[in-house]
C-alpha cells in the first residue's frame, strides 16, 4: 500500500511539471487580456526604489519628485495600471501623520518634514496616467533597536509600549494584544480618509518565521481560551485583518484591502511547501481570510521556479472565494547579484498565470522592471503589456455598472488633435463618481471588448483630447465608457469623425 502511494504522488508531482508547461509557452503575439492587474512594489525602505535625493532644498524637492515621475512614467509606457507605493516602513510613514513620523529616507532625518506630502503627490501622479495606487504598509516589524531609537518620542514603542515587544534584537507590535488592532486601524483611517487611494495593501501582516520563543506568553495564557498557541496566532492576525477590511470598507467600500502572504499556504495535493509556508511558519492563514471575504486581493510572494511556483499558483485560485489572486514574481532574481535567473522563467509565469485564470501578476520590486534586467521591461512593453488592461472588477462588492455617458461629439480641433466631449454617467453609489475609458478604432462599431482599442483610462472629466503621437494612431471611430471604482464598465456610447470635420454622435 505504501508503494502504490509513493507511485501515486510521484505520478501527480510529473503531473504538476508536465501541466506547468502545458499553456505557459505561448506565441509572444496571444492577445493580453482586457481586465488584469499589472502591478509593481515601489520600495521606499533604504531608498531601495525611491528615493535617492533627500529632499532638503527646493531643488532637491523637485528632484525627489521628478525620480518618482521618471518611475510612474515608465510603467505607464509598459501599460501597467497599478502602483503597490510603500507607505508606513517600520513604524514611521511616507505621509503627513498624526501619529508615526516621516521615514529618514525623505531628508536624511527621522521625523524630518519634506516640504510635500509624499502619498499625495504618488496617488495624484498615478491617477493623472490612469493608474491605481495602493498604499502599502508594513504592519507588525518596527525596526531594530537603532531604528527604534533615532525615532524618539514619536515612536510607537514610546508612546503604546504595551503594545510592542522586543524579539532577536528587533521590536515588534504584539498581534496577541487586543489594542494592536486598534493602532494598526487608526494608520488606516488616517490614509483611507485623508487620501484618495485605491486599495491598502499589507505586508508582514505575519509574525516572525518560526517564532516559537516570540514574548506573548502572557498574552496567551490571559486570551488563549483553550486554544493551542499557533491557532490563537493565527486567529490574532486573523482578527486585525477583520478589523482593517470592514473599518475600511465602513469608510470607502471601493478601496481594496490586500495583503502580499508567504508565496505558499501550506503543502498541497500536488506538491510540497518542504516545512516552508504561511500556514505553520508565520500563521497566516489567508485561505481563511479569502473564504471569510475579508481580502478583496492577495499577492502571494511567489518567488519562485518551476515545481515552487505553478501548484502554488493554482491553490492560491483554487482557493481564491472569487477574490483577486495577483501572484507576486521575483523579478529581482534576474539581476546576476541574486538569482542570474533567464527572462523566460518570468515568460512562463505570466503564460501560466493568463492560461489558469489568475487575476494579473505583480513585480518585485520597481527597479528591476524599470532597469530593464534582462530586457524584461522591453519583453512587457512589447509583448506581455503591449495592450492596456482595466481592472478587474470586485464583483462580490458591486455588479451594478454605471449608466453609459452620452451626447458624445467628436470634433477635430486642429492637425492631429481631436476632441472627444459627453455628458456624464451616473452611479448606483453616489460617493462613488465614475470615471471614463476612452476606446478608438478604424472599424465601426468599435469593439469594447479589444484592449488594443483601449486609448486611456480613469479619465476623470467629460473632455479628452485624443493626440496620436504617429499618423497610423489617428482613428476615426470612437467610444467612451463609464467606469466605477469596483470596475464595473457601462455599455458605450459612440461617434465618429467625418472627414469633413463635422460632428456625428448617436
Amino acid at each position: 500500500m505504501q508503494k502504490i502511494l509513493t507511485l501515486t504522488i510521484k505520478v501527480i508531482s510529473l503531473f504538476t511539471v508536465l501541466w506547468g508547461f502545458i499553456g505557459i509557452h505561448q506565441p509572444l503575439s496571444a492577445q493580453p487580456p482586457k481586465h488584469e492587474v499589472r502591478a509593481a512594489w515601489v520600495t521606499a525602505v533604504y531608498g531601495l526604489d525611491w528615493p535617492s535625493t533627500r529632499a532638503t532644498t527646493p531643488a532637491n524637492i523637485r528632484k525627489q519628485k521628478a525620480e518618482l515621475i521618471e518611475i510612474l512614467d515608465k510603467l505607464k509606457a509598459a501599460n501597467f495600471n497599478t502602483v503597490l507605493f510603500q507607505t508606513r516602513t517600520r513604524g514611521d510613514v511616507l505621509y503627513r501623520s498624526d501619529i508615526e513620523p516621516f521615514n529618514a529616507i525623505l531628508t536624511g532625518k527621522s521625523g524630518g518634514d519634506p516640504g510635500y506630502d509624499p502619498l499625495t503627490f504618488a496617488v495624484e501622479e498615478c491617477h493623472k496616467r490612469g493608474m491605481e495606487c495602493h498604499a502599502w504598509m508594513v504592519a507588525i516589524p518596527l525596526g531594530g533597536r537603532k531604528h527604534v531609537t533615532s525615532l524618539g518620542k514619536q515612536s510607537v514603542t514610546h508612546r503604546k509600549p504595551q503594545i510592542c515587544v522586543p524579539y532577536k534584537r528587533e521590536y515588534f507590535l504584539n498581534p496577541g494584544h487586543p489594542e494592536t488592532k486598534v493602532y494598526l486601524m487608526s494608520l488606516v483611517r488616517e490614509v483611507v480618509e485623508r487620501y484618495d487611494v485605491d486599495g491598502v495593501h499589507f505586508d508582514y501582516l505575519r509574525y516572525p518565521e518560526r517564532a516559537f520563543r516570540f514574548p506573548d506568553r502572557y498574552d496567551y495564557r490571559k486570551y488563549g481560551n483553550g486554544r493551542s498557541l499557533e491557532q490563537w496566532r493565527r486567529d490574532n492576525l486573523t482578527e486585525i485583518l477583520r478589523n482593517i477590511y470592514y473599518g475600511v470598507k465602513k469608510l470607502k467600500p471601493w478601496v481594496k484591502v490586500s495583503t502580499c502572504p508567504v508565496g505558499k499556504y501550506r503543502d498541497t495535493s500536488r506538491y510540497s511547501s518542504k516545512g516552508w509556508n504561511a500556514f505553520h511558519t508565520v500563521f497566516q492563514d489567508v485561505q481563511g481570510w479569502l473564504g471569510e471575504g475579508i481580502q478583496d486581493q492577495v499577492y502571494p510572494m511567489m518567488y519562485f521556479k518551476g515545481n515552487a511556483f505553478y501548484p502554488f499558483a493554482l491553490d492560491w485560485q483554487e482557493q481564491s472565494n472569487g477574490r483577486h489572486v495577483v501572484p507576486g514574481l521575483g523579478v529581482y532574481f534576474l539581476h546576476p547579484k541574486e538569482g542570474d535567473w533567464e527572462v523566460e522563467e518570468i515568460e512562463r509565469q505570466i503564460n501560466f498565470i493568463r492560461r489558469n485564470g489568475l487575476a494579473g501578476e505583480a513585480h518585485y520590486r520597481v527597479k528591476f522592471v524599470t532597469d530593464n534586467t534582462k530586457g524584461v521591461y522591453d519583453l512587457l512593453q512589447s509583448h506581455y503589456y503591449a495592450s492596456p488592461a482595466l481592472q478587474p472588477p470586485m464583483t462580490w462588492a458591486d455588479t451594478i455598472p454605471p449608466t453609459a455617458p452620452t451626447e458624445l461629439s467628436v470634433e477635430r480641433i486642429a492637425d492631429g488633435y481631436t476632441r472627444l466631449r459627453w455628458q456624464a454617467a451616473t452611479d448606483n453609489d453616489t460617493l462613488n463618481r465614475p470615471t471614463y475609458v476612452i476606446y478608438a478604432s478604424d472599424k465601426t462599431p468599435v469593439d469594447t471588448t479589444d484592449p488594443r482599442n483601449i486609448v486611456e483610462q480613469r479619465i476623470r472629466g467629460t473632455e479628452y483630447i485624443y493626440a496620436p503621437i504617429y499618423p497610423w494612431e489617428e482613428h476615426r471611430y470612437f467610444a467612451v465608457t463609464a467606469q466605477d471604482r469596483y470596475g464595473n464598465e457601462s455599455n458605450p456610447s459612440t461617434g465618429v469623425l467625418q472627414s469633413s470635420h463635422k460632428d456625428v454622435s448617436k
